[in-house]
């Protein structure tokens, strides 16, 4: 037992020491404001936070998702033609087309897809 609380130890002074190396030696002696602060989509770094900002970045990203997610029904529809009959396939995999474009469809036809300023 005292043998590993001893390597603990050991093994927490070497990573503390590695640490603390890294800190010295990183080149990363100057340090910039626009450098260390994250990127945010189509918000300007050096504006006050509080500004309004565009809803249409959110909804890009909503829609990506979307699509993200069609990408994962169709991996198991593709694997699932081994087990199933060619006509219960198609007409699953249509439904499911079918369902995320009439989606498409709605968004466009309500204006959430047209870019304003």
């Amino acid at each position: 037992m005292k043998l590993l609380i001893y390597m603990f130890y050991l093994i927490l002074i070497i990573i503390m020491i590695l640490n603390f190396l890294s800190l010295i030696l990183s080149k990363k002696m100057l340090m910039n404001r626009e450098k260390n602060i994250s990127f945010e989509c189509g918000f300007d770094l050096f504006n006050s936070s509080r500004m309004p900002f565009s809803i249409q970045f959110y909804l890009i990203g909503i829609l990506f998702l979307v699509f993200d997610v069609e990408i994962i029904l169709m991996f198991p529809i593709i694997n699932s033609l081994n087990f199933l009959n060619y006509y219960i396939w198609i007409y699953c995999s249509l439904m499911v087309l079918l369902i995320l474009y009439l989606g498409l469809e709605f968004e466009k036809y309500e204006g959430s897809l047209k870019w304003f300023m």
